[in-house]
């Protein structure tokens, strides 16, 4: 697979770099940054830490104030930041134009209805494509790759993670969506991506995946601010927190005092996430 390299740039030691490539999933060029911390340099496979975007995001967003740089230059780990949806000429969108549904909110499944079956194939681009992309080009240790991710990215993470533990060895959220088949957001973007079909929704709901069975590879933490305006009516983390009770899964759900939903949020706490991975990975 051939990769354009857009832009690199030095940062805390390490590169910084935005990278081009045609996906076989999604039929459509798909864009992704990549930080490799100054330990690359000596030809060491690293760990890698996956981060999944929310709603109306790209690459860009996190990469520009995710504010994870220095962390990951100090504890050797690579962070990848993939877009959210394909994108391009011939890429459905709703038709409204709306932002939770369609460009940029690919939700992180594989479409099963039209016109959305032919380009929205997020699942696998993230659990397969963009993984093996990661190997050929770049020194990291697959066996060591983490996941995370923020509101439609945390619901990616969660759901990745719980479906593939053996390829995500550490698991985390900011904000998740954590029982889409539960809120609006969910219903919205489960029933147009997948069809009426309930039962379809659950392999891409976290709550529902944890009763099915399901187990992450290890503990998982999720942060929450709980000024965030949509806590109450889409995120609703007491969901995931009685799921995780009931099953015996290992959580650390914090809710922090006075945050919102915002990049201010997640740069607060992600350095607290970058630590957490590097632990386990």
């Amino acid at each position: 697979m051939t990769l354009e390299t857009v832009s690199t740039s030095k940062a805390h030691g390490g590169t910084l770099g935005v990278y081009k490539h045609e996906s076989a999933s999604t039929g459509t060029g798909m864009t992704f940054s990549v930080f490799l911390p100054p330990q690359a340099v000596d030809g060491a496979k690293l760990p890698v830490l996956v981060y999944l975007s929310g709603l109306t995001c790209t690459h860009a967003n996190v990469t520009d104030k995710g504010e994870y740089r220095k962390a990951c230059a100090e504890l050797g780990i690579v962070f990848v930041a993939p877009d959210t949806s394909p994108r391009g000429e011939g890429v459905a969108d709703d038709a409204d134009g709306a932002y939770d549904f369609g460009l940029g909110a690919g939700f992180y499944v594989n479409a099963t209805q039209e016109p959305f079956a032919q380009h929205y194939r997020m699942w696998d681009y993230i659990a397969e494509e963009l993984p093996a992309l990661l190997g050929a080009n770049f020194p990291v240790d697959l066996d060591r790759m983490g996941i995370t991710g923020h509101s439609m990215g945390g619901h990616g993470a969660l759901t990745l993670g719980l479906t593939y533990p053996e390829k995500f060895k550490s698991l985390s959220a900011f904000a998740p969506i954590v029982a889409p088949g539960q809120v609006p957001w969910g219903h919205k973007a489960l029933g147009g991506y997948l069809g009426d079909d309930r039962a379809a929704w659950r392999s891409h709901d976290a709550v529902a995946l944890i009763e099915d069975g399901k187990r992450p590879a290890g503990a998982v933490l999720v942060d929450q601010g709980d000024a965030d305006g949509f806590l109450v009516e889409q995120l609703r983390p007491e969901l995931l927190d009685a799921a995780c009770k009931a099953a015996g899964v290992d959580l650390t759900l914090r809710l922090q005092p006075g945050y919102d939903h915002s990049y201010n949020f997640i740069s607060t706490f992600m350095e607290d996430h970058i630590r957490w991975h590097a632990e386990r990975l």
